[in-house]
């Protein structure tokens, strides 16, 4: 029990708690969003009478296909996809991109491996190779 307690009390395991209540709550304010404010302007552009798209289907043999319920989830998940991409992924990169800024100049990328190694280094931690040392007058300033 000792290990099963510790396992839930992990910092990480409550944060993805936390995520899957945001991301439950955001997707329903999304889905909201969807009907009440991108279907009517959908209705707007297309002449006036606001699209029930989740009542639209067509008949084959007997079964019913709801594809008017799959275009409204498709429009909820592209929202919420542009979203998550340009108020979460486009601010990470870029902070990402700035604090890689300093690594840097202490960082070189070996030719044969492309791993990141320290600059002063004279052989590849990843793959060994032996590598040219630069003369401390030619580096660039850190």
């Amino acid at each position: 029990m000792g290990g099963f307690r510790k396992f839930l009390m992990r910092g990480n395991l409550v944060e993805l708690a936390v995520a899957v209540v945001i991301g439950a709550t955001f997707s329903g304010l999304v889905e909201a969003m969807v009907a009440d404010l991108i279907t009517p302007l959908i209705a707007a552009v297309t002449g006036g009478r606001q699209p029930d798209f989740s009542q639209y289907k067509f008949v084959v043999n007997g079964a019913e296909f709801k594809y008017g319920d799959f275009v409204n989830h498709m429009l909820t998940f592209l929202i919420i996809a542009a979203v998550i991409y340009w108020l979460v992924v486009m601010p990470m990169t870029r902070l990402i991109a700035f604090f890689d800024r300093d690594k840097k100049a202490t960082e070189k990328q070996c030719p044969e491996c492309l791993s990141d190694i320290p600059v002063d280094a004279r052989r590849c931690a990843f793959c060994t190779a032996e590598l040219q040392s630069v003369p401390a007058g030619d580096r660039p300033p850190a």
